[in-house]
């Protein structure tokens, strides 16, 4: 019986504490979100972190106090995002690694981001690459746009395959700019994927989340959700806490047999 990974982003860099006040964004709120999380089901977090205002931040003696709580009472996989906020530079993004995760997010592409732009240049992203392999963290290449399938295409050609040589990419779809949170759209993606990816996982941005949920289930992809993608359970009822929208993923994944991984699993699925 195949297996879903189910990744969870629980706070992001958009979201205002202020206004949505289920967000965790201290580490005492990261640590209990991420524990009933994995007994919800996920196996890998999806790290942003907050300073003292709750504002976005690459901090990397925050980024290091955060892997090591997590690694402590957690099995999660910690991936931290090398995205931050749309506001950060390069050189900070690319300092995350520094924090020694056991993966990260590799965008691989510039892409319009609602009335904003996220700037993934071309050497940086071979730059952020390069730095995964030698350090043996394990990117996640993420997906926002078709061009971004074909610059991981060139990415894997001119530098060779990942730390643990699996290569797992999550598509994005919804982000005002990038692809549309659609079924047809995820299909065209995944058909475009590289041969050299072993294993891809989808998120739905917004009202797509539950229709690519669904759809990467039946595909046999895996999800990712979180209050970072997604902040209502339903129509005009928001989301109570992450584990609410994972516990949801589960069921629906046990529902088609494909139950949620163990976090030992999910390792071997991407190389750990």
């Amino acid at each position: 019986m195949s297996r879903t990974l189910i990744t969870v982003a629980p706070t992001g860099a958009e979201v205002d504490k202020a206004s949505w006040p289920q967000l965790p964004t201290t580490l005492t709120e990261l640590v209990a979100e991420a524990k009933a999380c994995e007994s919800a089901g996920a196996a890998m977090i999806h790290v942003h972190i907050r300073d003292d205002e709750h504002r976005p931040t690459l901090d990397l003696g925050r980024l290091r106090e955060t892997v090591a709580a997590l690694r402590e009472n957690t099995g999660l996989i910690v991936q931290l995002s090398t995205g931050g906020s749309v506001h950060d530079p390069l050189d900070a993004r690319l300092a995350v690694l520094d924090a020694a995760p056991d993966s990260c997010s590799l965008t691989c592409g510039t892409v319009n981001f609602g009335d904003d732009v996220f700037s993934n240049p071309w050497p940086f992203i071979t730059e952020l690459y390069r730095r995964t392999q030698f350090e043996k963290v394990v990117p996640e290449f993420e997906l926002f746009d078709l061009g971004h399938v074909a610059t991981l295409e060139r990415l894997l050609d001119k530098y060779g395959l990942p730390a643990g040589g699996k290569v797992h990419a999550d598509l994005v779809l919804g982000v005002p700019g990038g692809l549309p949170a659609t079924v047809p759209a995820l299909v065209n993606a995944v058909q475009a994927l590289p041969e050299a990816v072993t294993s891809w996982s989808a998120t739905g941005i917004g009202r797509g989340h539950l229709p690519i949920l669904a759809a990467s289930l039946a595909m046999g992809g895996h999800v990712r959700v979180g209050l970072e993608d997604n902040l209502f359970f339903a129509p005009r009822r928001p989301a109570t806490a992450n584990a609410e929208l994972v516990a949801r993923a589960a069921a629906l994944a046990n529902h088609l047999q494909r139950p949620a991984m163990s976090p030992a699993q999910a390792r071997e699925l991407i190389g750990l």
